[in-house]
């Protein structure tokens, strides 16, 4: 029996509920850490990988309504390894950071990590700013030679600076030049696969080292120890796991990486990476999202977490500030998009790219007021898959927002004149560059003469964590020619929803042709996992000219997505 959600209402003092996830769709890897002087304000980061602009952050007064107040990934040069990635999969990127807050300043620590030809770490990354509601105030970021990943920012009571990171190994680092100390190894963890994700928090004289075990996957877990100086040597709690939804029927499942903080009553909190896909761990085309539990944490103790679920109890929540809202213009993690592109506005902040854009979006262009206009790129959404490329023949025209909730509609109204064989714009279920399923307007031959058709087409993946039993249905290429007309210039609404948590239905209208009707189902697991095991999926716009030589733009009027529920159980 599955259990929704329609929304999610302001606590009272009297109520402690909510429902997760509080940081919906693709969200993962979280950090937060509560500033009073900021008004008694929450701020949470999650990871990017290698969508542009990278590292979100989000700011909250109750823990339950969040808003992106920032990016700090907002500058190609920032982090080059972005734009020059060739990766078709999300694996390179910025990985997990930690944010942390001292003396007025907000501090991000971050890792660029890389697969091809084989895993490293590139290099670490500290970002600061002295206005986190500004995406200019992040600075550029001071380097430091990191050699794993998931660094962790610690400040003991003298004021030296740790990081700690995967392997849980520690070093002191110079915040002003990124200089890192000699390397000690604090802890092995209690046995798990790749420990990893560690946090430091000093209590009541106590070191408490936390970090996640098992891998990221059905056995993730979080564990603890506890030292009374910062280098150890850490003791372990027999307790441990102290947080895991592993070997349960839970519909949350990974459930991992955590951090910890305090509200303004002093009370404790927990974050932690989660999926929505019960024990078969097979359909969660949102991938890893953000959950919260209450923490009891007594002088002296081990600090008990609350097991993740979909309706929660805890502390008495936080109340809004009265008259002082979060500042800045950006949009609340589960709000509509109703979006006309008109004459004087941007690109809204919560909308992404697959690597930094290279000038092909344009907001009310000249000849097209009120229009987003998209310049189609070469390569199309899957690209070439050829390291060592020029990033400039395999950067992809492609502008996204996260799916959030299970329940949902999307879509954009498009206008296109395709002149080409082989151009192409639509819309996409986009994880990976091998993973997505799309439909588009696509210049054609048929009977010997260039025709508009519709094309509904995904990728074919042998790696879905589907066993053989459980056979995934990949449809077929879908083609079908419009009707002709005289005019060369197409108008279409092209439409994705999900009525239900297995099933996208994409489909197409065209008002020049009433009588023209295209639908299609496709399964949600085709985007889950596979190449895209750490991420979840993205809504959006393409257009290409499939590696042929058209540049004949497409134009969206009308670009729009409504949650219509979250699945919780």
């Amino acid at each position: 029996m599955s259990s929704i959600t329609k929304s999610v209402a302001l606590a009272s003092p009297q109520n402690s509920t909510y429902t997760n996830p509080i940081l919906p769709g693709w969200h993962s890897d979280p950090s937060c850490v509560f500033v009073a002087e900021e008004n008694n304000t929450f701020f949470c980061t999650t990871s990017s990988f290698l969508t542009f602009p990278g590292i979100p952050i989000y700011a909250s007064q109750d823990l339950v309504h969040w808003k992106l107040v920032s990016n700090v990934f907002t500058h190609p040069e920032q982090v080059p390894e972005i734009a020059n990635s060739t990766s078709q999969t999300q694996q390179d990127g910025l990985w997990a950071a930690t944010i942390r807050y001292r003396n007025g300043k907000f501090y991000l620590v971050t890792s660029y990590a890389s697969t091809y030809p084989s895993f490293k770490v590139v290099s670490g990354f500290l970002f600061t700013s002295t206005n986190i509601y500004s995406d200019d105030s992040w600075t550029d970021p001071i380097r430091f030679a990191i050699r794993d990943i998931d660094p962790d920012l610690f400040w003991d009571d003298d004021g030296t600076a740790y990081i700690s990171r995967a392997g849980i190994v520690q070093q002191t680092i110079d915040l002003e030049t990124g200089v890192l100390g000699p390397e000690t190894k604090i802890w092995a963890g209690t046995g798990g696969a790749t420990p990893e994700g560690p946090h430091i928090y000093k209590k009541d004289g106590w070191h408490y080292l936390m970090i996640s075990e098992g891998g990221t996957e059905l056995n993730h877990r979080v564990t603890i120890a506890r030292s009374k100086n910062v280098a150890g040597p850490y003791e372990g709690y027999s307790g441990n796991p102290i947080l895991t939804n592993s070997n349960t029927t839970e519909y949350f499942q990974t459930v991992g990486h955590a951090d910890l903080f305090q509200d303004s009553d002093g009370n404790w909190w927990g974050i932690a990476l989660a999926t929505r896909s019960g024990p078969a761990w097979r359909v969660y085309p949102m991938g890893r999202e953000t959950v919260l539990f209450a923490v009891t944490w007594g002088e002296g103790e081990w600090p008990v977490l609350e097991p993740v679920q979909g309706q929660m109890t805890g502390w008495k929540l936080p109340q809004r500030s009265k008259g002082k809202g979060i500042p800045g213009n950006g949009a609340y993690v589960d709000a509509p998009d109703h979006i006309t592109f008109g004459p004087g506005t941007s690109i809204p902040r919560h909308f992404l790219y697959w690597r930094p854009p290279k000038g092909s979006f344009t907001v009310s262009p000249p000849e097209s007021p009120c229009s987003l206009r998209l310049l189609p790129s070469s390569q199309n959404l899957t690209g070439t898959g050829v390291p060592g490329v020029d990033v400039n023949e395999t950067a992809i025209t492609l502008i996204t927002r996260r799916q959030t909730h299970t329940y949902f509609t999307f879509s954009v109204d498009i206008t296109y004149a395709p002149i080409e064989e082989g151009e192409e714009a639509g819309v996409t279920i986009f994880l990976t560059q091998d993973q997505h399923i799309d439909l588009g307007i696509v210049l054609l031959l048929s009977e010997g003469k260039l025709a508009p058709h519709v094309r509904f087409q995904t990728t074919l993946l042998n790696d879905l964590n589907t066993p053989a039993t459980q056979n995934v249905t990949v449809p077929d290429t879908i083609v079908k020619i419009l009707p002709s007309s005289s005019s060369k210039e197409i108008r279409a609404r092209l439409q994705i929803q999900a009525k239900d948590d297995t099933h996208y239905i994409l489909s197409a209208t065209l008002p020049q042709f009433k009588q023209f009707e295209f639908s299609q189902n496709a399964e949600a697991v085709l985007v889950s996992g596979g190449t895209g095991r750490f991420t979840g999926t993205l809504l959006g716009a393409y257009a290409t000219s499939n590696g042929g030589s058209g540049s004949t733009p497409a134009y969206i009027t009308q670009w729009q997505y409504d949650g219509h529920g979250q699945k919780i159980s």
